[in-house]
Order: C-alpha cells, then sequence, then structure tokens
C-alpha cells in the first residue's frame, strides 16, 4: 500500500469534482464576465467579510500582489524568519516587488507584540519605513500551528499602533477554521489583505483566491495581469474550488484526527519526538539524517519529505483513507517492535 503524505496539494480532483468543473458555466474573467469566477470569488467574499476577491493561479501570486497592492518599491516589510513568503517564493518580494524585509522570530508561530515593536523602522532619509506586517495561519514550517482570532486582534492592535498594514498568507486559514470551529471571518477581519489556497485542503488542482478591499483588489487585479494571471474561461477551475469549498472544506477536522493518530503512532518509537499537532500537518524529529529516513519510509510505502537536518514532515488530506492510515500506523509499530528495521 502506498501512503502520499508528501504534501495536502498531492490530492487528485475526485469525480464529482471533475464533474462541477465540466459542468460549470463559462465566460471571459479578463473581460469581466466569467460567471463562475465570479460565484467563488463572492462565496471567498462572504467567508472573509471583505469588500473584494480575486481569484488568481498560485498562492504565490496570491501572496505577491497582494503585498504589492499594499506596498510601494523601496518599503521594508515585516515576515516571519519561517514564513512560506520568505522561504518558497523565490524572492519575490525583491525581484517583483522592490521590497527589503526585516524578519521576526515567533514561538512556533506565535508572534509577540515586542518583537514587532523592536523591527518596526521609521521612514527618514536613510531608513525605509516599514509599511506592512507579513502573517501565516496555519505555519507550514511550524507544523501547521493556529493564530487564534484573539491572537490576530491583538496582532491587529500592533500594527495600528505601529501604523502599519497586515497580510495574511492564509494558505491553510480553513484548517485553522476547521480546528477551532470559528468562521474564516473571524480571523480575517484583522487583516487588510488575506490569500486562501484551493489546492491545499480543499482539493481543488490549481488556484487561490486573494480578498481585501474593493481598492486593494483593483490595483492586485493590475498586478495580476502585469504578472501573466489574467486567465479566460478559468471557470473550469473555479468551479473545482467551488466544490472544495462546499463538500470538503467541512470535513478537514478529520485530516485532523489523522494526523494526531499518525504522530501519536510515531512516538512509539525510541528516539523520536513528534510534536502533537494542532491541524493535518505533523512533524517528526528523528536521531538520522532525514534524507535516509525519507527513503527508508519510502521503501515501505510511507512518502513524505525532508524538512530540516533531523527533521521530517507528513501532511494530511482527505485522499489519506482510514486503511491508509491504519496501515501507516502498523508500519511504525512494527519500527518500535524492532519487527521492521529502520537502519
Amino acid at each position: 500500500m502506498q501512503v502520499d503524505l508528501r504534501s495536502d496539494t498531492v490530492t487528485q480532483p475526485t469525480p464529482e469534482m471533475k464533474a462541477a468543473m465540466i459542468e460549470a458555466p463559462l465566460g471571459d474573467d479578463v473581460l469581466g464576465d466569467e460567471p463562475t469566477v465570479q460565484a467563488l470569488e463572492a462565496k471567498i467574499i462572504e467567508l472573509t467579510g471583505m469588500e473584494a476577491a480575486v481569484f488568481v493561479p498560485s498562492g504565490t501570486m496570491g501572496n505577491q500582489i497582494g503585498i504589492a497592492a499594499l506596498t510601494s518599491p523601496g518599503d521594508s516589510i515585516l515576515v516571519e524568519e519561517e514564513a512560506h513568503i520568505l522561504h518558497y517564493e523565490v524572492g519575490a518580494l525583491a525581484v517583483l516587488n522592490g521590497l527589503t524585509v526585516r524578519s521576526y522570530s515567533s514561538d512556533h508561530g506565535k508572534v509577540d507584540s515586542d518583537e514587532l515593536r523592536a523591527k518596526c523602522l521609521t521612514a527618514s532619509l536613510h531608513t525605509p519605513g516599514t509599511t506592512l506586517l507579513c502573517l501565516e495561519n496555519t505555519h507550514n514550517r511550524h507544523g501547521g500551528s493556529i493564530l487564534t482570532p484573539e491572537d490576530h486582534a491583538e496582532l491587529r492592535k500592533t500594527a495600528n499602533d505601529l501604523g502599519v498594514k497586515v497580510h495574511l498568507d492564509g494558505a491553510r486559514l480553513f484548517n485553522a477554521s476547521a480546528a477551532l470551529g470559528k468562521p474564516i471571518k473571524d480571523f480575517t477581519r484583522h487583516v487588510d489583505s488575506v490569500s486562501l489556497c484551493l489546492s491545499k485542503g480543499l482539493g481543488a488542482p490549481v488556484g487561490s483566491v486573494l480578498a481585501g478591499s474593493a481598492d486593494h483588489i483593483e490595483r492586485a487585479r493590475i498586478w495580476r495581469k502585469r504578472l501573466g494571471g489574467g486567465m479566460r474561461q478559468s471557470g473550469m477551475l473555479a468551479a473545482a474550488g467551488i466544490y472544495g469549498l462546499d463538500h470538503i472544506f467541512p470535513l478537514l477536522a478529520e485530516d485532523h484526527a489523522k494526523a494526531k493518530r499518525f504522530s501519536q503512532a510515531l512516538n512509539q518509537v525510541k528516539g523520536w519526538n513528534s510534536p502533537e499537532p494542532e491541524t493535518n500537518i505533523v512533524m517528526l524529529d528523528l536521531p538520522i539524517d532525514p534524507a535516509r529516513a525519507s527513503e527508508k519510509f519510502a521503501s515501505l510505502g510511507i512518502h513524505a519529505f525532508p524538512f530540516g537536518p533531523k527533521r521530517m514532515r507528513f501532511v494530511f488530506h482527505h485522499q489519506i483513507s482510514d486503511g491508509q492510515l491504519v496501515y501507516a500506523c502498523e508500519v511504525i509499530r512494527k519500527i518500535a517492535l524492532g519487527e521492521t528495521s529502520f537502519s
């Protein structure tokens, strides 16, 4: 049996999702008459409580055009030191947006307001002023950790005190919402801009949606076109996102339960440590090279990525069945008992 835990991006569209894509009414999104894209954007506006939204091909584009529409070249922005925006978007903050970055530390994704105050710069003849705070929820490199709505409210207050705006990389915000049983707008009411991925927990093949004020999204649409992200009959892709919102979003807590059970199994092995996951991402710290460990796991049918000098990451999603979870846990049990070699 094969269990693909490399990411929640590896899901395939279900037959029902494909049917929704094929049957979607279509137009031309660049010309402003794509009905299915407009329906998706309307759903995101309702979920987030924002004024406007725009469908984009990827989470990276959602983040970058969202940030571009809130800043000017030469501005300084605050980004958490392990953030996706900093690690996995190929220097776009500098190359595309001409921004300088000051990174701030966090406690497994939890942000200290005093740290932000210390990092914030005042504009002068010599110094770029800080204009934007970037957050991530859930936080990928911190194991899917959650910023609660209360955390967001406190950080919004700090941002207001500092005179900066707030962009949220909400690629897995749906997971935070599901884990806490809180509506999306409880989180997004405290930010100026949010990018939400459809191709992770929701299982769509492509796409993200950026939401914000009407003026902000109008500027973001210009940036989308500038970067080649204007799409035509993109309702076929938007329909997959609508299906995910309606049918898969309500089931995300099941992914979280599977992740917790798998983490508990990993902790049965002497010398291994898996912190209890808050959502669908499981981290494993182990005393051997994670590249070697990932090869061994793969030989046993469990696929995951190395994620640091001694760390691996496993990500659960809606296409990991109960049977696959049972198999993965049984493999770990055999390793713990020495019935399966892991050296």
